[in-house]
């Protein structure tokens, strides 16, 4: 029998609150907690508020908690063997690896999503893709622009992060090098680098607040690629992360010398299987975003 890893994306949700009342009691938490219908707002919208840090990021957790919960109740005894979630997503698979409590988690990230996006604020920043292109000329990159390394995504793809102008300054020089492609990302600053310092301490302060409990699953560690220590040192590494690089594909290859060859993708969106297919060869994978594919999931996790 494969092992099957747990993946949260980082980046909505109504037809699983309709049909699953485990997923429409997470919805009607998470308006209690934070205070506000976030159920609305993903449900309706509008998008210009849901795409606002402090309410994107609750709801993106919420969103992919209620997606494992529906896989969970149609598969009873699920063996989840790891975890692992990209940014943002880090703290889904924290919560669903137990270490922290459905309310803590949403006030963490409350907390998280004001702070990033004060930061953003603070001084225009940016994000650019880049594919094809070996770590030395990416370094070269990073030393002369001034940006920084912020997703190491897969062996070929390496998102840079940094100031806006420094972003459209890599951008030249990405493709004067010869990358592949060389793309801009839409986001609303430059994450995962040190234009987001000033939200660690606010960060610290909220985690200091909340209980971390021992991991009753493996998560892997976005700051290392390995899996997360005791409950101190996931406190330090998610601290970390606000401004380290994110080693994506460091941690799908320690998961599978694992024994790892399913991936669930659980929340919005492909991106996560997509990155993974690069990585893995061979990895079985499917993803948990609205009924059709939780079928497929259930599907695929019957054949196992």
């Amino acid at each position: 029998m494969s092992k099957i890893a747990i993946v949260f994306a980082g980046q909505g949700g109504k037809d699983l609150a309709e049909a699953f009342p485990v997923c429409r009691g997470l919805y009607a938490q998470a308006d209690e907690v934070l205070g506000y219908s976030l159920s609305k707002l993903c449900f309706e919208g509008p998008i210009e508020e849901l795409t606002k840090s402090n309410h994107c990021q609750p709801a993106i957790f919420v969103t992919s908690v209620a997606c494992y919960r529906a896989l969970q109740s149609l598969v009873p005894g699920l063996d989840v063997a790891m975890m692992a979630g990209l940014s943002l997503g880090e703290w889904s698979a924290l919560h669903a690896a137990g270490a922290l409590s459905f309310e803590d988690t949403l006030r963490v990230l409350q907390a998280r999503g004001a702070a990033m996006q004060a930061a953003c604020e603070e001084r225009a920043g940016g994000m650019i893709s880049v594919i094809g292109l070996a770590a030395d000329a990416l370094q070269q990159i990073c030393e002369k622009t001034g940006v920084e390394m912020a997703n190491l995504n897969s062996a070929d793809q390496t998102v840079l992060s940094g100031p806006r102008e420094g972003i459209a300054q890599a951008e030249v020089l990405a493709k004067e090098l010869g990358a592949k492609r060389a793309i801009v990302l839409g986001v609303a600053g430059a994450f995962h680098s040190s234009l987001m310092a000033s939200a660690t301490p606010k960060l610290e302060t909220v985690l200091a607040s909340v209980q971390i409990r021992p991991l009753q699953i493996p998560v892997v560690a976005n700051v290392t690629g390995r899996p997360h220590g005791d409950p101190a040192a996931i406190r330090r590494a998610m601290l970390a992360q606000v401004t380290g690089s994110v080693h994506w594909y460091e941690g799908i290859d320690a998961m599978t010398a694992a024994g790892v060859t399913r991936f669930i993708e659980c929340g919005p969106g492909k991106v996560l299987s997509g990155l993974i297919k690069r990585i893995a060869d061979g990895a079985q994978l499917c993803n948990v975003q609205d009924k059709t594919t939780l079928e497929a999931a259930v599907a695929a996790c019957a054949s196992n």
